[in-house]
């Protein structure tokens, strides 16, 4: 007998479906000229429009695919200024980030597509060679992808006498005037800028994908800051190993395994912000991805004294102390506001310290307001407002200045009154009996 399960079955959820799709993005191809600075002053440009089109990329079916078609090459025969169209296949390596990609458009995301020959290896005299091209794809919400692109090339001496060179690259075009690429590398990185607080950890993203006909050679991390820069992390294949840092972290394991190239840093501090640099590396080429990294830290503030007992002819001084930020810049400024006052009312005679620096890179500084019992109204809340990049909304930290309470000689004249008043208002219903 074969026993039943108790209770309801759980049922699998069923495996996500994938489509075949093709990516279109308007692009600018840019060429390297001799004359690029002086291009730069006179404002001219070397960019010519380009389409680039990843043929049948597999994404995920969310239901929302329906509106999606096949890419058409224009019918119209390609001249000198006509839109460069390279149509690129991956079929042996995955496009990273190919939803974002291709949902872009429709989440009110900005690509930034730029092609740009990376080299040529001619095999021969004439048109037909072997031409690179690297692609970088940058999404406005920090995503980069760079895709080395392998261009066509002649297979024969028949195949290449009949090659039809585009008529601005000039290389062999496609009967539909496109040119016909690979990707070969690619890299891609989740992240161009990150926010960090001191002493927390964080990962610096970066990840590749290489063709069979490709090989793993290197991977280097550098950090720049402030006009010098040097290497965190270096790795280079066949070699013993890269040295043990204290700080910084990759897993080897999963660089060979996964292409996983990603950067740990641990226990930020100030010296850690930069400018983070992953350049890895095939015997033929570089891709690289710059991150940048800001460390931010909040402000600690403290207004004292915290309570202020109102006395004439005496100038109370309170204190806020504003520690422990990074960056620098901080905001700092005072209100006052009494009961009958509906909103606070901004104060300018405050006096500030300069700013000073703690050992491990935070900044302090301390504001001071003087409060004049000629001048001042009791009671009344005094706050001092701090704002800070580090901060979601400014602090705010108040003291309160109490009335003046009645002592000494007008606590005995008010006594005696009510005395008075007391005695004539008793004798008063003492008589009428």
């Amino acid at each position: 007998f074969s026993s039943l399960p108790k209770g309801p079955v759980k049922a699998h959820p069923p495996a996500p479906q994938f489509r075949s799709v093709d990516i279109a993005l308007g692009c600018s191809y840019v060429t390297e000229d001799v004359r690029g600075l002086l291009n730069a002053f006179r404002g001219s440009s070397s960019d010519h429009p380009a389409t680039l089109v990843l043929r049948g990329i597999s994404v995920r079916d969310d239901g929302n695919l329906d509106d999606v078609t096949e890419y058409k090459v224009p019918q119209e025969n390609p001249v000198s200024s006509s839109p460069i169209i390279f149509e690129t296949s991956a079929q042996s390596v995955s496009i990273p980030h190919a939803e974002s990609l291709l949902h872009a458009e429709c989440d009110g995301e900005e690509v930034n597509c730029e092609i740009s020959p990376y080299s040529s290896q001619r095999a021969g005299e004439g048109p037909c060679r072997t031409s690179w091209f690297m692609a970088t794809l940058q999404l406005s919400r920090g995503i980069s992808v760079a895709l080395v692109l392998r261009g066509p090339h002649c297979s024969s001496r028949e195949e290449e006498h009949n090659a039809t060179p585009h008529p601005k690259l000039r290389i062999p075009m496609s009967k539909e005037g496109t040119v016909l690429t690979t990707v070969e590398f690619q890299s891609s990185s989740r992240n161009t800028s990150l926010h960090t607080h001191l002493g927390s950890s964080v990962t610096l993203d970066c990840h590749f994908a290489l063709a069979p006909s490709s090989s793993f050679s290197s991977l280097e991390w550098r950090r720049q800051h402030r006009g010098s820069g040097h290497s965190l992390f270096q790795y280079q294949v066949g070699s013993a190993g890269p040295a043990v840092q204290p700080k910084v972290h990759v897993d080897v394991a999963e660089l060979l395994g996964s292409g996983d190239a990603s950067l740990s840093l641990q226990e930020v501090s100030v010296g850690d912000e930069g400018t983070y640099i992953c350049l890895v590396s095939t015997p033929l080429h570089k891709a690289q991805h710059i991150i940048q990294l800001h460390v931010a830290e909040p402000p600690r503030v403290r207004v004292v004294p915290a309570v202020v007992s109102f006395e004439r002819g005496v100038t109370t001084t309170l204190t806020c102390n504003i520690a422990g930020y990074y960056p620098l810049d901080v905001s700092v400024s005072w209100t006052q506001k009494t009961p009958e006052d509906d909103v606070e009312i901004p104060l300018s005679n405050a006096r500030f310290s300069s700013h000073r620096q703690s050992r491990d890179g935070t900044y302090s500084i301390t504001s001071y307001l003087s409060i004049n019992s000629a001048t001042a109204q009791a009671p009344a809340t005094y706050s001092c407002h701090v704002s800070h990049v580090a901060l979601a909304e400014p602090i705010s930290m108040s003291a309160h200045l109490k009335a003046p309470e009645q002592t000494g000689s007008e606590g005995l004249v008010g006594g005696f009154i009510a005395t008075i008043i007391f005695i004539v208002v008793l004798f008063n219903v003492l008589r009428r009996r």
